[in-house]
């Protein structure tokens, strides 16, 4: 017996490149311009590297950074942070300039794929919490670049976390 559930729109296959998913769902190409939605790609130093913060999506259980949408009031590095605390409880120095960007395709909870952006904020850790806004609803662990790039399933973020090198504060010289 089929499910009553009824389902109009297609899915795409995640798995594909984002246009083989984006021409699986037209309708999604010409509805309007990409999301935006900021990024916290959060690292702490660990012997002679650096380890990366991976978390799991609520829903599907899948490797991603904190990421989420702009936030009124708040400049685009602190949505980032404000991400990196709720998700993860993770909070630390934020750089105001993006790393990186990538793209994917995000279903929203009335169905619909939309087509994002994500400008990606470097946050150096400095303080981990237990308590936090989605505590329980995902899984968190600290890893080498190269194990977050193998975990996530977006190539371009894959790219970004595996070329990652932290940008260091600049030294003032005196004189």
């Amino acid at each position: 017996m089929k499910s009553t559930k009824k389902r109009d729109k297609p899915r795409p296959d995640r798995s594909q490149t984002l246009l083989k998913q984006l021409a699986a769902v037209p309708g999604s190409l010409f509805a309007g311009a990409f999301r935006q939605q900021y990024g916290a790609l959060c690292f702490r130093y660990q012997g002679n590297g650096v380890e990366i913060l991976v978390i799991t999506s609520r829903e599907a259980g899948r490797w991603v950074i904190p990421k989420g949408w702009p936030m009124k009031g708040k400049k685009p590095f602190e949505a980032a942070a404000t991400e990196a605390w709720e998700e993860a409880g993770v909070s630390g120095t934020v750089k105001k300039k993006p790393v990186g960007r990538y793209t994917y395709l995000k279903e929203l909870d009335n169905g619909d794929v939309v087509p994002c952006i994500v400008d990606v904020f470097q946050i150096e850790v400095t303080e981990v919490t237990r308590g936090f806004k989605e505590q329980g609803q995902r899984m968190l662990e600290w890893v080498s670049t190269d194990e977050a790039a193998r975990r996530v399933r977006e190539i371009e973020l894959k790219s970004l976390l595996v070329e990652f090198e932290p940008q260091r504060r600049k030294k003032r010289s005196r004189g």
